[in-house]
């Protein structure tokens, strides 16, 4: 046994390895429906730092503020990487573990060793085009933001002035999707296959297996057709600060931004609207005071859809909170659970009008997200126009009724119900008009949108009017 200085003075650290600690699986009905009481269960059983069974596979949760940024902020001594796995190495991760494709798929959330640096360099300087706002680049981007939120708006309406609507399929959800189709640099709709695949990948049903083989068939396809004839977008960008990506990897990396960015941004904008209309009293005022995303700020602090990071292991046995975390050991960061330690929760102040900029739902440290201003300016730009074309918006539901999906990552809502009523064209306000530089963005073309999947899914979702 060891010691360590905490708030209350020494504390003995349990040097129990984590095989031999029996943990209690982590990802039950409670944790579908009530997190909050899993994690606290946790916090009060063993303290900051909690063992659990994922699925099967023995694992460390962090769950204190403290120790969270202590494990995000250091990548020396708690690396990324599965060859850093111990349990993996010598063979104890079953083959058919549920959570193994997600992570062997080796892009540049999961890399650890010496190749991470050259990717995400050249990461940052495939999206800076995108995600600073100087660049004319970042000003068509957000000209097609407005665009296909406005576009999705409309087609709700076609229920009628007034109606019911799932706010998560027929916006939150394809509304991130379809700029990132933008991004990648699909022509025309011919991503919309692409996009539903994606859906299929996420949704991890009977048919997520096959979708994800065609789905990065697709993305390898396209990968080529940019080395071959580079644009003006996010791949032709990697490709020209990273060469020596192959296809595969390129395809990985594509795989990456389509699907983290878009059901992030797709479950941000959700639980902003919630907050938003549920009654939250600091997320009403600030939209009302054009503070959007002072708005989605305050959502992420109470709803973070990356709920638990990607695995990091220990370096070398290490303790936290009131453990030896043993080298090679896997260590889950949970976001959520940290913006609960009363060490962050009871320090933020909720009647200010800026709040806190210090919660972990881009991450911390070297290794925050690339695309954090990106998916920012996407959910902003969809928040805003729901709240600017519709006059009233109302939840068909009680808000504690609201079906939840959670997974060992992401945390969503499965459908958002709710009545809405669209403001008349006098209280509408117009879109901006695109500057000169902008002027060349892609106007989507309604005759290829009633052509495409994504499209014919979408129609078929509308519903009359109350």
């Amino acid at each position: 046994m060891e010691s360590q200085f905490g708030d209350g003075g020494s504390v003995d650290l349990d040097d129990t390895r984590l095989e031999a600690l029996n943990p209690q699986p982590l990802l039950t009905r409670d944790y579908e429906t009530r997190p909050a009481l899993v994690y606290e269960r946790l916090r009060q059983q063993h303290g900051p730092v909690a063992p659990v069974d994922l699925l099967g596979v023995p694992a460390w949760l962090v769950l204190g503020y403290r120790e969270s940024l202590q494990v995000l902020q250091d990548d020396d001594g708690w690396p990324k990487g599965l060859e850093n796995w111990r349990a993996r190495s010598e063979g104890r991760v079953p083959a058919d573990w549920p959570l193994g494709p997600s992570l062997e798929v080796n892009h540049v959330l999961i890399q650890g060793g010496s190749g991470y640096r050259t990717l995400r360099t050249a990461w940052d300087a495939a999206l800076k085009p995108f995600q600073d706002p100087r660049h004319p680049q970042a000003k068509r981007l957000r000209t097609a933001v407005t665009a296909y939120a406005d576009e999705l708006i409309t087609l709700i309406a076609q229920g009628g002035s007034t109606g019911v609507a799932d706010l998560s399929a027929q916006f939150s959800r394809p509304l991130p999707l379809m700029v990132a189709s933008h991004l990648l640099g699909f022509p025309g709709s011919q991503g919309d296959d692409a996009l539903m695949d994606m859906w299929r990948v996420l949704d991890a049903g009977p048919d997520a297996e096959p979708a994800l083989e065609r789905l990065l068939e697709t993305l390898a396809e396209l990968a080529a057709a940019k080395l071959k004839e580079p644009g003006d977008d996010f791949p032709s960008y990697l490709l020209a600060a990273h060469p020596d990506l192959s296809l595969d990897e390129l395809a990985r990396e594509l795989f990456m931004l389509l699907g983290m960015t878009s059901d992030h941004v797709g479950i941000l904008v959700s639980n902003t609207v919630v907050e938003v209309v549920s009654g939250e009293g600091g997320v009403r005022a600030s939209l009302s005071a054009g503070m959007v995303r002072e708005a989605m700020n305050r959502a992420v602090m109470r709803k973070p859809p990356l709920v638990n990071f990607v695995p990091r292991f220990a370096a070398k046995d290490t303790p936290l909170g009131n453990y030896t975390i043993h080298a090679g050991d896997p260590v889950w960061v949970s976001s959520a659970a940290a913006h609960a330690d009363p060490l962050f929760a009871e320090h933020v102040e909720g009647s200010t009008t800026i709040s806190t900029r210090a919660h972990l739902s881009w991450g911390a440290g070297r290794r925050q997200c690339p695309a954090r201003e990106l998916a920012s300016t996407v959910a902003a730009v969809g928040v805003s126009r729901l709240f600017e074309r519709f006059s009233d918006l109302d939840l068909a539901l009680p808000a504690d009724q609201l079906p939840w999906r959670s997974s060992p990552f992401m945390r969503g809502l499965r459908s958002l119900p709710v009545r809405y009523e669209i403001a008349s064209p006098a209280e509408q306000p117009a879109a901006a008009t695109p500057e000169p530089e902008t002027a060349g963005t892609v106007v989507p073309d309604p005759s290829a949108r009633q052509r495409s999947s994504l499209w014919r899914y979408l129609t078929g979702l509308i519903r009359a009017g109350r």
